[in-house]
């Protein structure tokens, strides 16, 4: 569910700026170009305009300034942002959940194992499945969840994505746009209604499927210890 934002501080805001600013310049090589070029554009603008036009015109090129460089680095840092995430397990996830608006999260609401796994969201346009991890594996997984979930929705829509790079998947750099596009077929009242039918059905957890992975499995004399003598 969507946590309320807290409050904070404008020196935080700028730390916090400043944290995205180095990520950004790491991770993409035409960021500090781009950002030269949002402030030399601007501020040449401004001299032409305040020698002819008067020294009024110095603020609003300040102020245009800052807000050219301000839009370089939020559409540069998302990108950067969306490219890290790219592969990482959970990572549709983890932008439903730092998404602005009301969805619900879930994540790995079903998994197994080999870190396939299926996240539930809820949101206005219904029930949003995202599955991430092997394509065979993630189609089972889904099938599951859709089972499982039909029997609480009612005529809510349901929605599924296989999260992935290849033919028929949703890339993650995507999945911001493609939530947004969905048709607003809920209101709140509904999503909320829907929201506490799904946390019923989720309040038992579901064991992980799948073999247990040989450096998860305990000695061969764990039991033998824990026995009592």
């Amino acid at each position: 569910m969507a946590k309320p934002q807290e409050k904070v501080s404008f020196f935080e805001r700028l730390k916090q700026i400043g944290q995205v600013f180095s990520f950004t310049a790491k991770q993409d090589k035409w960021f500090v170009p781009l950002v030269i070029a949002a402030v030399l554009i601007p501020v040449a603008l401004t001299v032409v305009a305040a020698l002819n036009l008067g020294w009024l015109w110095i603020p609003v090129g300040v102020l245009v300034t800052l807000l050219a460089v301000l839009i370089v680095l939020n559409l540069r840092s998302n990108t950067a942002m969306m490219n890290v995430a790219e592969g990482q397990p959970g990572a549709a996830a983890s932008l439903m959940e730092n998404m602005r608006g009301d969805w619900r999260v879930r994540a790995a609401a079903s998994s197994t194992t080999q870190f396939d796994m299926v996240h539930v969201v809820i949101g206005r346009p219904g029930v949003i499945l995202l599955a991430e991890g092997n394509p065979q594996r993630v189609k089972a997984l889904l099938g599951q969840e859709r089972k499982r979930l039909s029997k609480v929705i009612g005529n809510a829509p349901l929605y599924d994505y296989v999260i992935g790079s290849e033919e028929g998947q949703l890339p993650v750099k995507k999945l911001r746009t493609t939530m947004l596009r969905l048709p607003r077929n809920l209101t709140g009242k509904d999503v909320n209604a829907l929201d506490k039918r799904l946390g019923a059905l989720m309040a038992r957890p579901q064991m992980p499927k799948g073999a247990i992975p040989k450096n998860m499995r305990p000695s061969k004399g764990a039991f033998r210890q824990q026995r009592p003598r």
